[in-house]
């Protein structure tokens, strides 16, 4: 039986590249979003960080035009994470909110509203475990009511919303968590909205609850889902960071390059999956330079992209090595790597012979033509139907150029 997308699937795998955003009071200590207990930080050094917090700087117009720019369709935003606080006016339910701390702006409103004016999904990210709430670990049914009232809250003032992105069963793998309560309710007031739940860096890929939506990849590499047995049609994401941090860490150097972005956002493309790419705001609300940068550079490849990046669907015609093919509206594309950079040898130093004789295998439409979509460079190709194999010449890129993945159109016969 094949399994048909529900409509907020369909959607939300139209979208394909989102923005993840981890922002809280943990951001102004500067070594991640975990501080709080890895460092072993003092309640009374931990709660400096609330009465210091104000979000001067956080536009949420500026961050949202940056992740659109960026070629990416929805932004996950942390209202909530482990520490507890809330980056939203929780309505009395807490005093460990936004609007007790000098801040005193409901910056998920904020965000929400910035999102509909790009046409961005603005998805909720939101812990189910807390560090500091007492009935997490003396009253847990008591605190699973206190968590249901905070989701009840993000379903209820702030309009349609695309999804919540829930984190931490993990924590407790063996509780009941009553999912059928919290899912039952976003169900009943958001019935558009994805629910995940991340499973964990040891739990990538698992399903779990029949409600869920979409499987996660936290930090790892997403593989084709396999839906046998299924009830229902579920999606996938990839998430990643790009140092090792998802809040920010100002002694983090290791930030990783567009090379890698770039090509594990297509590994996630291959295998039908969305890719979710962190940045952590820093205290006062700032996207920092680097992280800024790598999404400029990022949206200049998604741009050149964006005919088959978004709505390009797996294709049986397969590829060698890493390249794959996408297929959209009667065309393939093909995701070409490792190009070389060509040119004379006392200039290119990273010049290398290669072979520049590429195959298409099950193949078994007539080709018109192959071109690249970058420059609309016609590429000499043969095609033998019989076999259904298609070899074409691919050379690397002329001095001045490197898209690090290349996009080649094929346009078949009527």
């Amino acid at each position: 039986m094949t399994l048909i997308p529900e409509k907020r699937i369909k959607e939300f795998e139209h979208r394909a590249f989102g923005l993840f955003i981890h922002w809280g009071l943990y951001s102004q200590l500067n070594q991640g979003e975990w501080t709080l207990t890895l460092h072993n930080i003092p309640k009374e050094k931990y709660r400096t960080c609330f009465e210091n917090f104000t979000a001067k700087d956080f536009d949420a117009d500026k961050i949202v035009k940056l992740a659109k720019q960026a070629g990416m369709k929805y932004i996950t935003l942390t209202t909530r994470h482990h520490d507890g606080f809330s980056l939203y006016d929780t309505r009395g339910l807490s005093d460990y909110d936004v609007m007790h701390c000098p801040c005193q702006r409901d910056l998920i409103q904020e965000f929400v509203d910035a999102c509909r004016k790009e046409d961005i999904l603005p998805v909720f990210y939101h812990t189910t475990l807390d560090w500091v709430h007492p009935d997490f670990d003396q009253n847990f049914d008591a605190y699973l009511e206190y968590l249901r009232k905070s989701v009840e809250i993000l379903c209820t003032h702030y309009g349609k919303i695309g999804g919540l992105w829930f984190d931490g069963n993990w924590s407790k793998r063996d509780a009941d968590w009553k999912l059928d309560e919290l899912y039952g309710m976003i169900r009943r007031l958001q019935p558009d909205a994805m629910i995940i739940n991340n499973t964990g860096l040891s739990k990538q890929g698992q399903t779990g609850h029949p409600e869920i939506d979409s499987v996660t990849f936290e930090q790892g590499r997403a593989t084709p889902m396999d839906r046998t047995n299924m009830s229902k049609y579920v999606t996938s994401e990839m998430c990643q960071t790009t140092n090792h941090h998802w809040g920010v860490a100002e002694n983090d150097l290791d930030y990783k390059s567009p090379r890698l972005l770039i090509e594990t956002l297509c590994h996630a493309r291959k295998v039908g999956s969305n890719y979710l790419l962190n940045i952590g705001l820093d205290g006062d609300g700032n996207v920092i330079k680097i992280q800024e940068a790598l999404l400029e550079i990022i949206g200049r490849w998604t741009n050149m992209a964006k005919e088959s990046l978004y709505d390009g669907k797996i294709s049986d015609i397969h590829c060698e090595g890493k390249d794959f093919v996408l297929e959209k509206n009667g065309k393939a594309y093909i995701y070409v790597h490792d190009l070389p950079l060509i040119g004379h040898k006392d200039v290119v130093a990273a010049y290398a012979n290669t072979d520049e004789n590429h195959r298409l295998e099950n193949c078994s439409r007539k080709i018109k033509s192959i071109h690249w979509i970058d420059n609309n460079e016609e590429l000499l190709f043969s095609q033998d139907l019989d076999s259904k194999f298609v070899s074409y010449r691919a050379m690397g890129f002329t001095y001045g150029f490197d898209w690090i993945v290349r996009i080649a159109e094929v346009e078949f016969e009527n």
